[in-house]
């Protein structure tokens, strides 16, 4: 009984310490998740939202014991760019009844201004360029779940929105903050469709917002969190941007197993940050694991963004050729081959 007791008031200590000021549980237990509405046909036309983004952070989130709602712009069914259905997350939602009919009939922003949340998680996608920093009450609605003691988050193009939300008093919520966001690298490598009609890169409207920015190398996973601001680099950071999230909400998220895509990226960091040969064993004790086409095609960018940096050129050669007895492509081959003639010439 004594055990039971200390248990309960532990628990309600622990409700106090961290739940948002004159939040209910209800609230205390309930996330939003802000996609953008911008886009059309598959992205083809106009871009829209990353529905990887959207279904990992809601498989953490609801996991996670949390009640999630999705909401854009105008409200209402959104656009997806192009996206793999096969894969996990994209699966689990698209048959979770409920979760589908939350994304047909989005909530809007504007319906949202009497709704308190314990934290709003910014989806990303080239869409959320275009929308999501010019809506006024979204922002108001950050500003406001900041300053009650929610927590603010997002990933890749996500934190666009962040840029000129002011706090009570006019401060800005990103002035001196700590933040990452899709890097110039990735934008040069994989937005040359859409990063011309941006209002300005990401990651200098970030930097220009006064805030301390950082990266990783391309692709790879980097989540920064600043007291109640959370903020991931891209698509691959998603899972462990919620994560942290769900840290600053003061609660440790449930274990699991990352997924394939998501141990691939682990697995070129470990390579990264000279850990290659632990980082080969684990590959090659069981590549059913591993995304190797993702493997693969990340060691195929990073060799065409080496330049004169023979580090760079090296670890992408050794990445493309960890793919290769997996992944024989004659691109594969040729990137190989052409990187090893570079290195060749080097001084």
């Amino acid at each position: 009984m004594l055990l039971r007791i200390t248990t309960m008031l532990t628990c309600t200590l622990a409700w106090l310490v961290f739940a948002p000021a004159n939040a209910t549980t209800s609230q205390y237990n309930r996330v939003l998740l802000v996609i953008s509405g911008h886009g059309q046909e598959e992205g083809k036309v106009r871009p829209g939202f990353e529905m990887d983004e959207l279904t990992q952070a809601y498989a953490v989130f609801v996991d996670n014991g949390l009640q999630v709602d999705i909401a854009s712009p105008a409200g209402g069914a959104v656009v997806a760019d192009k996206f793999n259905r096969d894969k996990p997350y994209n699966r689990r939602f698209l048959a979770d009844s409920m979760a589908a009919a939350k994304l047909t009939a989005t909530r809007s922003i504007a319906s949202l201004d009497k709704q308190d949340y314990a934290a709003v998680f910014i989806i990303g996608g080239k869409g959320a360029m275009f929308d999501l920093p010019v809506d006024v009450q979204l922002k108001a609605l950050l500003a406001r779940t900041y300053q009650a003691g929610g927590v603010v988050g997002a990933v890749c193009h996500g934190p666009a929105v962040l840029m000129n939300v002011l706090l009570q008093g006019g401060t800005s919520l990103l002035e001196g903050r700590s933040v990452t966001g899709f890097s110039n690298e990735e934008e040069a490598l994989f937005g040359k469709g859409w990063a011309p009609a941006f209002p300005v890169l990401l990651e200098n409207g970030l930097r220009g917002s006064g805030a301390k920015f950082s990266d990783a190398p391309m692709m790879l996973s980097h989540v920064v969190t600043d007291g109640r601001l959370v903020t991931g680099q891209n698509p691959y950071s998603t899972a462990a941007a919620a994560e942290a999230v769900i840290r600053a909400m003061g609660r440790t998220p449930a274990p699991r197993q990352p997924w394939a895509d998501e141990r691939s990226i682990l697995l070129l960091g470990q390579m990264l940050n000279g850990d290659a040969v632990k980082a080969r064993a684990a590959f090659n004790a069981d590549p059913t694991l591993y995304d190797v086409p993702l493997i693969a095609m990340w060691g195929f960018f990073r060799a065409q963004s080496a330049g004169s940096d023979r580090g760079v050129l090296t670890n992408a050669v050794d990445v493309m050729e960890l793919a290769l007895p997996h992944f024989s492509r004659p691109e594969l081959v040729s990137a190989i081959a052409e990187a090893r003639n570079t290195l060749a010439t080097m001084p």
